[in-house]
């Protein structure tokens, strides 16, 4: 059990820190705004997905959330990575660009499964 708790902080905490805290000090870089407008979206796209990424990544590091809301950030984020994995794929070809993505999908979902055998 203590094992799986590590792993569950581990990968939560990965998730936290690349879809919740390094979006948020960067979102206004110029690098970022190049990089929504790289994929074709509009800017107010990334801004909005910012937002949302800051409060799913709180959702998933308070133990205190409503589970309801834990699973809705989860299903966001699996939603937010496997599009940007599909947005790159279509816009730049198959590379790292796009496998980056399905990485944090993987970790995400170890974190999912262990969220729900820990709080069974």
């Amino acid at each position: 059990m203590k094992k799986e708790k590590i792993t569950f902080w581990t990968t939560t905490i990965i998730i936290f820190i690349m879809e919740g805290l390094i979006p948020a000090f960067t979102s206004q870089t110029e690098l970022a705004k190049q990089g929504i407008s790289h994929l074709q979206y509009p800017v107010y796209f990334g801004n909005a997905l910012v937002v949302f990424k800051v409060l799913g990544a709180l959702a998933l590091i308070i133990p205190q959330a409503p589970k309801l809301v834990k699973e809705w950030a989860y299903a966001g984020f699996s939603f937010v990575l496997l599009f940007a994995s599909i947005s790159h794929f279509s816009v730049d070809g198959l590379g790292f660009q796009g496998i980056l993505p399905l990485i944090f999908f993987g970790i995400l979902l170890i974190s999912y499964r262990l969220y729900h055998k820990l709080n069974l």
